[in-house]
């Protein structure tokens, strides 16, 4: 697997744009990607039963249909919460896309994030699709715009593309994001979109992205909220012109390999991105019964407000962990876990068999001023183990949080 640093239209067939078309009052707010030929397409969706009027159109056109050849994102507005006319400016959206691009309405989807509970500006959305659908382009500064026109409150483009081999064909697999406030995903994660010109059947694409998503985008958290407009999605053109790939044997295994890279890349840069963030925090649970206890205690970790506050301020504050550990609900017994923190600096052992280590201190500052910390957890429980990352609460995610509107 080669990774390298190319945006979305990397993928054979593939062409982007994204501008600024007044939604935000400078910063690029309008995204296009495009196949040339209708593309396979495998999408999760949130499981927040309060869900936005394009994640209701996009559940509608792919339950009919799975080639999309067009997608338009918007970032300012979420068109979430917004009854009826929503989801006619919704729909509405998708039949401008289509129209721009001689597409049937069935090929295209839209998106959105920012605001919830404003209605679209319909003039300067609609009018902002005739004219970016005038800007498609594989050139990287397309994919660049692309990428930038998604972002909210991140602070930097997210995106990462790798190229494997299959049989001799190179197929590339390319992916941007966008999120780092209200990510807590439950099937999906802000927003997500991944292209890729490999030829492969539906079912085999549905297994090869959906099956890593609880393990990547699912265990993310920056502030535990689940948003309305969670969506990842990914399109296959099939013009890598590749062996189809239509069973699960070598081929496919290399392929859901090089996808679950790119994920838990992008999954990674979201929560570095994390509003107001000073750390990168890494649960590693090891020795659990079940899977899910597993996961359970990774998250009842990174969401631990306590937990959280404790890295942001520096102190190897052990015993939250433990107390979040012990309020998930998971059983699991006290006397058997073992906590350590690591990075480049080193590791220490906190507690372990019931008992605190009496640990250097000053040593544990040095581990806990640098940005990235990894918290170790061994149960001897079991054999299930699960990675989750997330990150700390700052003065600065509140003051984001609470000026988000204005």
């Amino acid at each position: 697997m080669i990774i390298k640093e190319e945006g979305i239209t990397s993928p054979k067939g593939f062409m982007a744009a994204g501008d600024h078309i007044g939604i935000k009052k400078f910063k690029k707010d309008l995204a296009i990607i495009y196949s040339e030929k209708p593309a396979l397409c495998s999408a999760v969706f949130t499981t927040n039963a309060v869900k936005a009027a394009p994640l209701k159109l996009a559940i509608k056109v792919l339950s009919e249909n799975n080639y999309i050849q067009a997608i338009a994102i918007n970032s300012g507005n979420a068109n979430a919460c917004t009854g009826e006319q929503g989801y006619i400016d919704a729909v509405d959206c998708a039949k401008t896309l289509a129209t721009s691009l001689n597409l049937n309405e069935n090929q295209v989807l839209v998106s959105s994030t920012g605001v919830i509970g404003k209605l679209l500006d319909r003039d300067i959305i609609l009018n902002g699709i005739k004219n970016v659908s005038k800007e498609l382009s594989d050139s990287d500064e397309s994919a660049q715009n692309c990428a930038e026109a998604i972002m909210t409150t991140d602070t930097f483009k997210k995106q990462i593309t790798v190229e494997i081999d299959i049989k001799g064909k190179p197929v590339k697999i390319s992916g941007i994001a966008k999120g780092s406030g209200m990510i807590h995903p439950n099937m999906a994660t802000m927003l997500g979109f991944l292209t890729t010109d490999i030829n492969i059947t539906k079912e085999m694409l549905d297994k090869a992205f959906k099956s890593n998503i609880a393990d990547s985008f699912n265990m993310i958290t920056v502030d535990g909220e689940t948003s309305t407009n969670d969506t990842c999605l990914i399109l296959a053109n099939g013009m890598a012109e590749n062996i189809l790939i239509d069973k699960e044997d070598e081929n496919f295994n290399k392929f859901r390999e090089a996808v679950e890279y790119v994920t838990k890349n992008l999954a990674k840069q979201i929560v570095t991105d994390g509003e107001g963030a000073t750390k990168f925090l890494e649960v590693n649970i090891k020795g659990a019964r079940l899977k899910e206890d597993a996961r359970t205690l990774c998250k009842a970790i990174l969401n631990s407000q306590l937990v959280k506050t404790a890295f942001f301020g520096k102190d190897a504050n052990w015993g939250r962990i433990l107390s979040a550990m012990g309020a998930s609900g998971v059983k699991f017994n006290p006397d058997k876990v073992k906590i350590s923190f690591k990075n480049e600096i080193g590791s220490i052992d906190l507690y372990e068999n019931g008992m605190p280590y009496k640990f250097d201190e000053e040593f544990a500052l040095q581990i806990l001023e640098m940005r990235e910390i990894k918290i170790d957890i061994i149960l001897q429980e079991g054999t299930e183990e699960i990675t989750g990352w997330g990150c700390d609460l700052s003065y600065e995610y509140v003051r984001i949080n609470a000026e988000y509107r204005t």
